[in-house]
């Protein structure tokens, strides 16, 4: 039985021929942020609560990428190939470099302050095709010690930020989320969807589990909120974009697809409870998936809007 089930005829074409769910390796906490190294064929993710960054090759298999990094989150890729980081420790976006044969050569903080006051804990970071830098920043890093340095929030609020590196203009994009989460904008740029994970940290049952999606005004401002998508079971952590659309999103026992008008398409069925996602391999196909203890992947008829 496949672990790929089609819910909709419309995800039909990217389900076919797809490959079986494989776990790839095992012995992280909690897994999050997963990235594709194009230039050494690696995958890069973090293992948050044991305060280190993991990498998998398909010769090599899995290693210690970096240890004592400050409780990194999300992470993606630069236009010139460097890496940013959510580091919940720093409560900071950081950004490393690499040399020309793919060696990490140092880290800078891009944005860890707004109007002077100290950033919650950087979650999740996407990079708009204009070079500006759009990231969520919940309190989880600052909730306990268990995935950063417990402490007071300075801003008060959760929000939505887009940071200008040409200027270095930090500003709040939106603080309609309560707790946001991953982010991700559809393949034309025209709408960004941002997860609530409000109920992640609440035994009440208040909270949310949703994701939001946006409207995209002048490319840089975003207006017309909406709950695209109810997420259950568990809550939308991570989540990525394909060519077509298709919202590929986190829950407590699957990668759960939705269409762009809403509808749930596609689930793909994983063992454990997944944090986070990414498109990567040579040809893009390779769904890599973050859930608990272990990384897991399958292979599909798409490719990621984004790399």
């Amino acid at each position: 039985m496949s672990s790929v089930a089609v819910l909709d005829e419309r995800f039909s074409a990217v389900a076919g021929g797809a490959s079986q769910l494989q776990r790839l390796c095992t012995g992280a906490v909690w897994s999050e942020g997963p990235v594709w190294m194009s230039e050494t064929a690696e995958l890069l993710w973090s293992d948050i609560p044991n305060n280190r960054m993991l990498c998998w090759h398909a010769d090599r298999g899995m290693r210690v990428w970096r240890e004592a990094v400050e409780f990194t989150n999300g992470h993606v890729r630069e236009a010139d190939g460097s890496l940013l980081h959510c580091s919940h420790g720093q409560r900071a976006v950081v950004r490393t470099r690499f040399d020309a044969h793919g060696h990490p050569v140092g880290d800078e903080v891009v944005v860890d302050r707004y109007q002077g006051r100290r950033l919650n804990s950087p979650n999740d970071v996407i990079v708009k095709r204009d070079g500006s830098i759009w990231f969520s920043d919940p309190p989880y890093g600052i909730h306990s010690d268990r995935e950063g340095h417990k402490a007071d929030s300075e801003l008060g609020g959760c929000y939505v930020f887009r940071f200008d590196p040409a200027s270095g203009a930090l500003r709040i994009a939106s603080d309609f989320v309560e707790e946001p989460n991953g982010l991700a904008f559809s393949p034309d740029e025209s709408v960004l969807y941002v997860s609530d994970s409000s109920a992640a940290l609440r035994d009440d049952g208040s909270g949310h589990h949703h994701i939001v999606a946006f409207d995209v005004v002048n490319g840089q401002d975003l207006a017309n909120p909406r709950v695209f998508a109810l997420v259950e079971p568990g809550l939308a952590d991570g989540f990525r974009v394909d060519v077509h659309g298709f919202v590929y999103t986190s829950s407590a026992d699957s990668v759960q697809v939705y269409h762009p008008d809403g509808t749930r398409i596609g689930r793909i069925a994983v063992p454990e409870k997944v944090g986070n996602l990414v498109f990567g391999g040579e040809r893009g196909n390779e769904l890599f998936i973050c859930a608990s203890t272990s990384l897991y992947r399958v292979v599909l008829n798409t490719r990621g809007a984004t790399a």
